[in-house]
């Protein structure tokens, strides 16, 4: 971290809060602030590739404002949804270790509780499993699965998604038209009164 100061003294560099409305029916947890997104703009998926497919499918099915959020003075505003982090700091080599899971994850679970949230979307297996921690959950009994969505017993649905990274978009594992018909099953599940 204090080399990346170093390099970039006019980036954020802490741990980054979370975005939207609180309390929220959908709550969206992430891996960790990119290097030249988050953690220089100090708002989740804000100035990097990954906020790109994000915020135009949320603003397409009536979650956010509008499609683009490159900085934090850009107006953009959630409805409905929160967006947080497993992980609050900038990971080495963007890659969270085990460790800095479980020591944030105590922030993670504060927040679904402050949240209480009807559904919680986990971008990628280091989301689901870190949302699974906060409750106390055993990782074989909810396995993660693309699309999968897991009704957690008086909690709520927990559903997955592959992250919207560049790496997996464009490798075509995940392809827009799968992330809208995720966020799409979302928003018609929160319609129908979920």
């Amino acid at each position: 971290m204090c080399r990346v100061r170093e390099k970039h003294p006019d980036y954020l560099c802490r741990p980054v809060p979370a975005f939207g409305e609180d309390p929220a029916r959908l709550l969206i947890v992430g891996l960790a602030p990119g290097m030249h997104g988050a953690n220089r703009s100090g708002r989740p998926f804000t100035g990097d590739y990954a906020g790109i497919l994000l915020y135009q499918t949320l603003h397409q099915f009536g979650f956010a404002s509008h499609e683009g959020s490159a900085d934090p003075e850009d107006g953009l505003t959630l409805i409905d949804c929160r967006i947080t982090n497993a992980v609050k700091c900038l990971p080495p080599d963007n890659k969270p270790l085990p460790l800095e899971v479980r020591t944030c994850n105590r922030y993670l679970q504060r927040e679904i509780e402050a949240v209480q949230p009807a559904l919680v979307l986990a971008l990628g297996v280091v989301a689901h499993q870190a949302v699974l921690l906060a409750l106390g959950l055993r990782q074989a009994d909810w396995p993660f699965g693309h699309g999968t969505c897991h009704d957690l017993p008086g909690r709520f649905q927990l559903v997955d998604s592959y992250h919207c990274s560049r790496y997996n978009t464009q490798t075509r594992r995940l392809t827009p038209a799968m992330f809208q018909a995720v966020i799409g099953s979302i928003r018609t599940t929160l319609d129908r009164g979920a």
